[in-house]
């Protein structure tokens, strides 16, 4: 039963991540362009403005699809409680390169955002 609760915690980490940054790029994004820490693509970085819109994003991207997955994963670990740990192992790692997709995702979604409202050189398009 221990090892199933590890493995309960180590899935829940990748959605409270996605909460935690994505509320804090929402609320409170790094400053300055940086090339250390923060939603760091080429558009993203090309100005201020750039940076700004594509953390506010990210953020909330993040933060839904973490808020999704945290019920999600606790659920996924349900069907595995007290088998052994080879199973309980296996399963659990299924379950946390799986949470790695919408991750990876959110990716996606922000630079079409990104390319929807700015053009090649990150100054804002023309509303239509």
């Amino acid at each position: 039963m221990g090892y199933w609760v590890f493995m309960l915690m180590s899935d829940l980490l990748v959605p409270l991540v996605m909460i935690g940054f994505g509320a804090l790029f929402m609320f409170r994004p790094p400053r300055t362009i940086n090339s250390l820490y923060g939603y760091r693509t080429r558009l993203s970085m090309k100005n201020e403005d750039t940076w700004a819109f594509a953390h506010r994003y990210a953020g909330r991207v993040w933060l839904i699809g973490g808020l999704i997955l945290l019920p999600i994963a606790a659920l996924a670990m349900l069907p595995v409680i007290g088998r052994d740990e080879q199973t309980v192992g296996t399963w659990g790692g299924i379950v946390c390169i799986l949470e790695l997709i919408p991750l990876a995702a959110s990716l996606i979604p922000t630079e079409l955002a990104l390319r929807r409202t700015f053009d090649d050189q990150g100054n804002r398009r023309a509303k239509r």
